[in-house]
């Protein structure tokens, strides 16, 4: 059953199931607490598990100004706080592992963390920084060619060039985007004290291989997992195999 649970005047959805040690389900972006019902299924076997829509996603409210990695985290402390959760497990997907590598590296509680097809390391080059540059063509063009010549010639290229998480996103989520997508937690991860394990999708493109190999580097005590033909939802794309995975990690 999902509950409301307000935080700064902000509604946020969230679903608990299950009894015993508590496990936190972050999801990623464009995505709501909906991705992990049939891992939450399989948890609440075993676990206390809770899921949560991020603000801006799913059935909770958005943020009322440009929100960073820090505010959703410091959003999550305040839920885990309130929703009295004891020393929970984090799961976290891409954008939820961005999350879940901030709050683990300063708060000792956090035991274990999974990242999963997680975000963290700054990508070189990305969809949205090159929609940025077209950005700047548009104000040097309007000047040269005019509004109306502009909106049909440069704008197709920006909406081609940006990613599909940036066009799918509305209003103040887009500046967000933006602002997240740009955030390098490299230096947090030497910070993280929790054992780690880090769930790879070998072909994931969004979050290359190469990112849980720098993570694995930085993080003291973190292993990683690869799963072979994944991509960037290792966690759908093989849900036995990630059970079985996750499973093992939290019970030993």
């Amino acid at each position: 059953m999902e509950n409301f649970i307000t935080i700064n005047d902000i509604k946020i959805n969230y679903k608990t199931t299950g009894e015993g040690q508590d496990v936190l389900l972050l999801h990623g972006w464009g995505c709501s607490l909906e991705i992990w019902k049939t891992l939450q299924n399989q948890l609440e076997k075993k676990f206390k598990v809770t899921s949560i829509d991020f603000p801006g996603f799913g059935k909770s409210d958005e943020p009322k100004e440009v929100w960073g990695v820090e505010e959703y985290t410091r959003c999550t402390e305040q839920l885990i706080e309130k929703l009295g959760l004891k020393n929970p497990v984090l799961i976290g997907h891409s954008f939820g592992g961005r999350v879940s590598i901030l709050l683990s590296s300063r708060n000792e509680y956090v035991k274990k963390v999974v990242l999963t097809d997680s975000a963290g390391v700054k990508p070189q080059n990305t969809k949205i920084s090159v929609s940025r540059i077209f950005s700047k063509m548009k104000k040097i063009s309007t000047k040269i060619v005019g509004e109306k010549i502009t909106e049909k010639i440069v704008r197709p290229f920006a909406n081609t060039l940006a990613s599909e998480d940036y066009k799918n996103a509305s209003g103040i989520m887009k500046e967000i985007l933006k602002k997240v997508i740009d955030e390098d937690l490299q230096a947090e991860m030497p910070k993280i004290k929790a054992s780690t394990l880090l769930i790879w999708g070998e072909k994931d493109t969004a979050t290359p291989l190469s990112d849980a190999r720098i993570m694995e580097k930085l993080i003291p005590d973190a292993g990683v997992v690869v799963f072979p033909n994944c991509t960037h939802y290792s966690f759908l794309e093989n849900p036995n195999y990630y059970f079985t995975i996750v499973d093992n990690f939290l019970s030993n």
